[in-house]
């Protein structure tokens, strides 16, 4: 269980085929030094397990349904991912409970600039829109935000400067794929309401 508060920017040194999943090496030493191997760690919004450690960097496996269904699959060496260790009872939850069992994928269509401040407009599944509420919370590669508007098929979020700049969101550009994670609550509300039709 995470919070959606990214910790640190790590980055990708490595990336290792292992048919059918793949291999990631990532580099970030204030991570690593609090890290040991079979933890938990978000990386872009995915939950994933530590399985080997070097002095600066971390190993993880992938499997083709993770490398499918985020865009996990589309790194390079050298890219630039979002952080974060799982929650430890007692720790405080500044974002909102994100679980790290990513629900698909959102496309940037639109980027509205306000000086150091901007919205992100993403394109999403009606599927996926039916579990967002304006004012709700949903994770974005792995950052807690919250929800502006909320349409059929796109949403809205308004992005501050401080997570513009120690996020890979700051860097997104139009037409990128995200990982998506909707509220754990929407899905339970939505489980439910489907139940009564059976």
């Amino acid at each position: 269980m995470f919070s959606g508060i990214v910790e640190s920017l790590g980055r990708i040194t490595a990336l290792i085929s292992e048919p059918p999943g793949s291999r990631l090496v990532i580099e970030e030493p204030k991570i690593r030094a609090a890290t040991n191997v079979a933890d938990s760690v978000s990386v872009n919004g995915c939950c994933l397990t530590v399985v080997e450690t070097g002095e600066k960097t971390m190993t993880f496996q992938a499997g083709p349904e993770t490398l499918a269904r985020t865009n996990l699959g589309e790194l390079t060496t050298n890219s630039l991912v979002n952080l974060e260790r799982s929650l430890a009872v007692g720790d405080r939850l500044g974002g909102h409970f994100v679980s790290g069992h990513i629900d698909g994928q959102a496309e940037l269509i639109e980027i509205k600039n306000y000086g150091d401040w901007a919205d992100y407009w993403f394109k999403i599944s009606e599927e996926l829109a039916a579990q967002m509420a304006s004012k709700g919370s949903v994770a974005v590669d792995g950052v807690s935000l919250t929800l502006v508007a909320c349409e059929k098929n796109r949403f809205s979020v308004a992005l501050i400067p401080y997570t513009l700049k120690v996020t890979t969101l700051g860097s997104r550009k139009i037409g990128d794929k995200v990982n998506i994670e909707t509220d754990i609550l929407s899905k339970y509300v939505q489980r439910l309401l489907e139940a009564k039709e059976w």
